[in-house]
């Protein structure tokens, strides 16, 4: 053990740790959920205090040799794999608006720079974590904005998976486009409709929660970096203020952009709930979707049976042949915890207090699982379920033949409910019965009967993949 002192006494820390004395604290504190703090976010972290001390040196506030011993620390934990249980071992909901993690990362990288200028840990007069590694910044700053740069890394693979479940449902409304079935409102038989007429509709809305989520992310490339506690710049000279978002692009490779109102990007956290709100609404949409395939596959002999789920595991450890709906009810599952997430978000947003929210920590612990999750699922959505889903069209056809909705399209609303009403009772083809009235044409009756104008006319847009890359 090393002894470390901070402004309320002496701590023991490990002496093959690269933290010190601030971390030692927050481990003690924050013993909440079990997990460590998402790598997007320690990696953020690192980034930022890169190119802070790029900045702090071409201001000329930080020494060359101690701002290019922070550089070289930065650049190895960048490089090399880190080692977590030495280097970042918090909790990830901590008090303090981030402070913790934000002095995790300072501790370590001052290690590291100490360890590479052949000193020993925790002996910080050469690099120290707050006059060095935090020069010109704040928690309130950094945290938000390493939260950011993390969110934008891990939306990148969702937005890849909500792409290519697109494509599995637009392919799927290609392949039923001419599988008719009927339609359903409240559970109850409406009219005719094709199976990809189904898909199709399952698609448009993932598009739109594509939209929501890409210009959720435009909000994540605005920073308050440069901002320091509050939004007023203190302790920041003009230079690191006009330089740090530029210094910041070129260690990350992205087109951040500094807020025009710093007090305002501190204190107001909506970029997170807007991100948080597309998240929830892409978890709703998947989980009518899981909801309706449920439906639509339920028997196979006492359900709807109109389609056939992929078999992926046995249903039942006690009745043999029981084959379940296991992948769409994951769906569900991950979007219940979503909107769940959201919640806390939402109520982490509002909770904000003055000039500084302190709860930055909780919100990107549920958007990272949010977006984790969801990308995962969708993976497993798209491979293990909706590109193996058949039809059962003996059921369709079945179903579309004993159907009363054909009366929709009879002139008369009396005498198509009493000929309704006998089809139910006697469980005769509406048809047939139609037919033993003399009531109707032949032309009359094929015009009600043919499915296929039926469909035909519906003015629904095109199908499939052509409607996805519109």
């Amino acid at each position: 053990m090393r002894i470390e002192a901070d402004s309320l006494g002496e701590v023991a820390v490990p002496d093959q740790a690269f933290y010190g004395v601030h971390t030692m604290r927050a481990l003690e504190n924050f013993p909440i959920t079990g997990d460590k703090v998402n790598e997007n976010l320690i990696k953020a972290l690192i980034q930022v205090k890169a190119a802070a001390a790029k900045t702090n040196k071409g201001a000329e506030t930080l020494d060359a040799e101690v701002a290019d011993a922070i550089l070289a620390a930065t650049d190895k934990l960048l490089a090399d794999p880190i080692d977590f249980e030495n280097m970042f071992p918090l909790d990830p909901i901590q008090g303090g608006a981030g402070t913790s993690m934000n002095m995790n990362a300072n501790e370590v990288i001052a290690n590291m720079a100490l360890t590479l200028m052949g000193d020993e840990k925790g002996h910080y007069s050469a690099v120290n974590p707050n006059d060095h590694v935090n020069k010109s910044q704040s928690t309130n700053d950094v945290f938000p904005s390493a939260g950011k740069l993390a969110l934008i890394h891990i939306v990148k693979p969702l937005i890849v998976e909500i792409q290519k479940l697109m494509a599995a449902l637009g392919a799927k409304a290609d392949e039923f486009v001419d599988v008719y079935k009927m339609g359903r409102t409240q559970l109850q038989d409406a009219v005719p409709m094709t199976l990809g007429n189904s898909f199709h509709a399952y698609l448009k809305p993932l598009r739109r929660d594509l939209e929501r989520i890409d210009q959720a992310q435009a909000a994540l490339h605005v920073l308050n970096l440069g901002g320091s506690a509050i939004g007023s710049g203190i302790n920041v000279s003009r230079y690191y203020q006009e330089n740090i978002i530029p210094e910041l692009n070129a260690v990350t490779g992205l087109e951040l952009e500094q807020a025009s109102d710093l007090f305002d990007a501190t204190q107001n956290l909506d970029g997170f709930l807007q991100l948080s709100a597309g998240l929830k609404s892409l978890a709703v949409d998947l989980s009518k979707i899981a909801n309706d395939l449920r439906l639509l596959s339920s028997g196979p002999r006492s359900g709807l049976h109109e389609i056939n789920l992929p078999a992926r595991q046995a249903g039942s450890s006690i009745m043999p042949g029981k084959v379940n709906p296991v992948i769409p009810e994951v769906v569900n599952q991950v979007a219940f915890e979503v909107m769940g997430n959201d919640i806390t978000v939402t109520a982490a947003v509002e909770a904000g207090q003055l000039e500084l929210n302190a709860f930055e920590p909780v919100m990107l612990y549920r958007l990272f699982a949010s977006i984790e999750h969801l990308t995962q699922v969708l993976k497993t959505f798209q491979e293990n379920a909706i590109e193996g889903i058949t039809p059962n069209e003996e059921r369709l056809a079945q179903d579309i033949d004993l159907s009363i909705s054909y009366t929709a399209a009879m002139i008369g609303y009396k005498k198509a409910a009493d000929l309704a009403k006998t089809a139910l009772k006697t469980n005769q083809p509406l048809r047939e019965l139609a037919e033993a009235t003399g009531e109707f044409t032949p032309d009359q009756l094929e015009n009600v009967f043919a499915v296929d104008k039926i469909v035909r006319n519906a003015r629904t847009p095109e199908h499939g993949l052509a409607s996805f890359e519109e």
